[in-house]
């Protein structure tokens, strides 16, 4: 499974994009370095990229709503973005609905050029 991280600094929104499978063997790492990001950052949103994930068991819906208590903390809010249809309908079933928005699709946040307002980063989680 790869991470990669942007951060939008003027909005405060941290999104995580998702590519490969979600297992209990990646998501214990994804879930540590998601939660980096989030201490370090304090962001108003926390979206989850689920666009390019092709598998997902229950360390799926542990990972979100483990995120979803840390980003309560701090008073932010869980998106969760682009989810294939069998795994909305997973995330439907399992109630994530009440504690994070689900949507389609999300308008583009990388509205500036300017490089001090976004950083990027990509890690890719050992199996």
């Amino acid at each position: 499974m790869t991470v990669e991280f942007e951060y939008n600094e003027l909005r405060q929104i941290l999104t995580v994009f998702l590519c490969g499978e979600i297992d209990h063997h990646s998501a214990v790492g994804t879930r540590s370095l998601i939660d980096i990001k989030i201490n370090a950052l304090r962001p108003v949103q926390l979206v989850l990229d689920f666009r390019s994930v092709s598998f997902m068991d229950s360390s799926g819906i542990g990972l979100v709503m483990g995120r979803f208590r840390s980003m309560e903390e701090i008073g932010g809010e869980v998106i969760i973005a682009n989810p294939p249809s069998f795994i909305k309908r997973v995330m439907r079933l399992s109630g994530i609905g009440r504690i994070a928005r689900i949507v389609d699709t999300l308008p583009p946040i990388n509205n500036s050029n300017n490089k001090e307002e976004q950083n990027n980063e990509s890690t890719k989680v050992p199996q």
